[in-house]
């Protein structure tokens, strides 16, 4: 038992508490209450990293107890998942808005349920390395400014390589790999540095807003830690269920990193992370989601991150499907204009298509290139 883990189990059915206790309790230290006042009362005292929360219990409730927990200080950092039998979109709305992380319904697999955990202690390690980061760079501020300055650019690396452990947490179990993350941030930059120089955005993309761009698009995709694997890894198309499950990771995804920003201020390029995260789904039409936003409601590092993002899906191989060559998908892109991009982005797509072809050639073996079947979902995940 790692004793260094902690759980706190929320449960009114002793036969939840007894079975959930069972499954951890060989790799985590767990405590279980019945209520949501004993769990308020043993929380800032047993300091869990993750809480397992019912709704529905004698006294308050757990959307109140879960609400008391994220305006209590001494728990700030703890992940909180409602386990509820309870799971029509308005119930789980109302918990992620009450400040839940994640939504499992009852009845559940035990051994899911332990994935999942693990999955978020994963998370919870990766976000307190960018802890220890940042306390690197305030603990040298009193250094001489040569000094400083050579440390912040090894801070940097330091931080970009944990962002991108980050986001490999996410991507690890979806057969990818790490090139997918690359590839897209080189497209993604590709563009922004386009609309930097012509059209319309030239007064939104300044040289922050470009390196911003760059450590944060590949950590749009960080919500899926939260998606069951049986979801992540079908072959074929998903169920209205499975794919408004799907669906949310946009929104977990936001708010891990929103969470990470009001802990760490200084990390700006998080806040946009979070921005990509939540809205690199959204449609220049107004049909994605979560928000349904249309056109220049929709933030522009989404807009340009969503364009980078479906090309490498479409050219790459995935569970549920084949690849598409980069000029059928191109032509795909090009399609969708107005639709679900964003015209200029689309235009600075197609005049920079080159110079993606050249990023493809450079990471040659990471996709196949192999005509793709139809089996393609609107949304591409």
């Amino acid at each position: 038992m790692d004793q260094s883990k902690r759980i706190l189990l929320v449960d009114d059915d002793p036969t939840i508490r007894t079975l959930v206790t069972r499954v951890f309790q060989s790799d985590y230290e767990v405590r279980a209450v019945a209520n949501g006042e004993e769990a308020l009362d043993m929380a800032p005292h047993f300091r869990p990293h993750v809480v397992l929360l019912d709704i529905m219990m004698p006294g308050i409730d757990g959307y109140t107890t879960c609400r008391r927990m994220r305006d209590n200080s001494t728990l700030t950092g703890t992940l909180i998942v409602i386990v509820s039998a309870n799971s029509t979109s308005e119930e789980q709305l109302r918990a992620y808005e009450e400040g839940a992380d994640d939504y499992i319904t009852k009845p559940f697999d035990p051994h899911e349920l332990l994935a999942r955990v693990r999955l978020h202690f994963r998370l919870l390690d990766a976000v307190a390395t960018i802890d220890e980061v940042s306390s690197e760079i305030e603990k040298h501020k009193t250094e001489t400014q040569k000094l400083v300055e050579h440390q912040q650019r090894e801070v940097v690396a330091a931080q970009d390589v944990t962002m991108f452990t980050l986001a490999r947490v996410a991507e690890c179990r979806d057969q990818e790999t790490g090139s997918h993350l690359i590839r897209m941030r080189d497209y993604s930059q590709i563009l922004a540095e386009h609309l930097s120089k012509k059209g319309p955005y030239v007064d939104q993309i300044d040289q922050t807003f470009l390196e911003n761009l760059y450590r944060s698009s590949p950590l749009h995709d960080v919500g899926k830690v939260a998606v069951s694997d049986t979801i992540l890894l079908k072959k074929g198309p998903l169920t209205p269920e499975e794919r408004r499950q799907m669906q949310r990771h946009t929104v977990i995804g936001g708010q891990i990193l929103e969470e990470t920003v009001r802990q760490f201020p200084g990390g700006h390029f998080l806040a946009m992370a979070a921005t990509v995260a939540r809205h690199h789904h959204e449609r220049f039409d107004g049909k994605g989601y979560p928000a349904g936003l249309t056109g220049q409601r929709i933030p522009l590092a989404a807009r340009i991150v969503s364009v980078a993002d479906v090309f490498d899906a479409l050219t790459s191989v995935r569970p549920y499907k084949r690849a598409f060559s980069p000029y059928d998908s191109r032509e795909i892109i090009v399609a969708e204009s107005g639709g679900q991009f964003d015209p200029v982005v689309v235009e600075a797509f197609e005049e920079c298509f080159g110079r993606f072809l050249e990023i493809q050639a450079v990471y040659a073996g990471t996709s196949v290139l192999d005509p793709l079947d139809t089996s393609l979902t609107n949304d591409f995940k």
